[in-house]
């Protein structure tokens, strides 16, 4: 009887001291939630989970709800170096041979983030794989000072071998060898292809390494970037990551839009390296002052955006969704996730029922099932707007694309959902040319063909399941 009349004591002092910390807890998130002044919606929702099941709550908050703006990547000093390396050649925007809403777009750009416009580069867009990497691994080959290579995924499969085989090579000769790569991104990736690695002589890290007890800290925040830049003069961006899927697919064709750029962008391409190597390995890259300035070898302007949950602003939302809302002839957008912000959405609804052509192509089935029915529950507001959307059916369709009008371009790695704005670390560059916005509206064409139309009808139509299975994801697609 003692005993179990002690077991009932000690047992009920451990519960109540649980439940108690469980309390504060939830109180403490709380009130640094409501202190953070952030979105209303997300914040009401925070509170409501905390509220209802404090437990879950706390374990969900701690993985996907803690904020991490305004923390800096790299120190003031620092960046102020890294800037005098990086070359720029800025003039006034005002001078630019642009339309009016294109230079606005440049002036926000870089009140944003201090991103500068280059005009004069020669840019080569890639639509499958095999094309890009093929060019890729040419300009390795040939690289004669540095290599700077950011991939969220470095997969260790046939592609990811070639492109490391050559990265040793080049280590070997004497090259400065640099790999990112995206720690849950590449969890897939044996940890003996790094070893290996860094034996060959490359210099690599991991970003946001996910390990205890930093778990909760690090995993939702990921480097969704894919970025090189070869002796200072080439560069690539867009939204291939290295792996055999981006060539051969997967049980189905990928489709997928990446970017070579040659000329004075590349200098914002590094930097944007040397700020990412910078905060994961706490180096400062010192070489690009014995890299000369790229000269200009085309006729295209390209500004180089980049955003993360660091930032004071959503960077490349809020160009999105600047460009949108000023677009007077047409939108087309292309993307695999389709989770706007209640801003972007209202911008794209607004532009369409101001009869600005706006078009949205997606697959009509994505590597994720979850996105694909949280995708879906916006398309009957698209559609009662006026929005014309389009499912891919000639396999997945990766591309992440925007054109607005007959001038501006953007291609990168941001996908058109929340994780995108907020929570990834992301790049886009953005074009001001005409012949290229042409040629991208060219393409976006020929996808059309292999692409079915939604009908307003037919949509209505689909399954009581389908709709309540959309209805209950979209609930979670701010951490999706």
């Amino acid at each position: 009887m003692l005993d179990a009349a002690g077991q009932f004591i000690t047992g009920g002092w451990l519960y109540s001291t649980l439940l108690w910390i469980a309390l504060a807890s939830t109180v403490i998130i709380i009130i640094v939630i409501l202190s953070e002044n952030r979105n209303p919606v997300k914040s009401l929702a925070w509170v409501t989970v905390l509220l209802l099941l404090p437990v879950v709550g706390i374990i969900l908050y701690l993985f996907f709800g803690r904020n991490i703006k305004n923390r800096r990547m790299i120190s003031r000093s620092n960046r102020r170096r890294l800037r005098r390396h990086e070359k720029r050649r800025a003039g006034s925007v005002a001078e630019l041979a642009l339309t009016g809403r294109s230079r606005r777009q440049l002036s926000l750009g870089r009140s944003l983030t201090g991103a500068q416009f280059y005009e004069g580069n020669d840019v080569k867009v890639f639509t499958d794989g095999t094309a890009k990497f093929d060019s890729l691994i040419a300009d390795l080959e040939g690289a004669r000072k540095s290599i700077n290579l950011q991939y969220y995924i470095f997969a260790d499969d046939n592609i990811g071998n070639r492109i490391a085989d050559v990265l040793k090579r080049k280590a070997a000769e004497g090259l400065d060898v640099r790999v990112l790569y995206d720690h849950v991104g590449s969890l897939g990736t044996s940890n003996k292809f790094f070893r290996s690695l860094r034996r060959s002589g490359v210099d690599v890290h991991p970003f946001f390494r996910v390990t205890f007890p930093n778990l909760g800290a690090h995993v939702n925040w990921r480097n969704h970037r894919k970025i090189v830049t070869i002796d200072g003069t080439t560069g690539y961006i867009g939204g291939m990551n290295i792996a055999d899927r981006y060539i051969d697919g997967v049980d189905r064709p990928w489709r997928d839009t990446h970017v070579r750029i040659s000329g004075p962008a590349v200098a914002a391409l590094q930097f944007s390296f040397a700020v990412d190597w910078s905060f994961t390995s706490g180096q400062l890259i010192d070489d690009f002052a014995s890299i000369a300035a790229p000269e200009p070898c085309g006729t295209i302007g390209a500004q180089i955006v980049t955003s993360g949950p660091m930032d004071n602003w959503s960077n490349i939302a809020m160009i999105f969704h600047r460009a949108i809302a000023s677009a007077q002839k047409r939108v087309f957008i292309q993307t695999p996730y389709f989770l706007p912000t209640e801003g972007l959405l209202r911008a794209l609804e607004s532009a369409a029922l101001a009869k600005v052509d706006v078009r949205l192509m997606m697959p009509r089935r994505s590597d994720s099932r979850m996105l694909s029915f949280a995708s879906a529950s916006y398309i009957a507001e698209c559609l009662r707007a006026g929005i014309k959307v389009y499912f891919y059916d000639a396999g997945m369709l990766h591309a992440k694309t925007l054109l607005v009008d007959d001038e501006m371009v953007s291609i990168g790695s941001a996908n058109f959902d929340f994780r995108s704005f907020d929570y990834n670390f992301e790049s886009n560059v953005f074009f001001y040319n005409r012949e290229l916005n042409e040629k991208m509206a060219r393409q976006f064409a020929d996808d059309l063909t292999m692409c079915h139309r939604v009908e307003p009808a037919a949509w209505r139509r689909r399954s009581l399941g389908k709709k309540t299975a959309e209805s209950i994801l979209r609930l979670l697609s701010p951490v999706l």
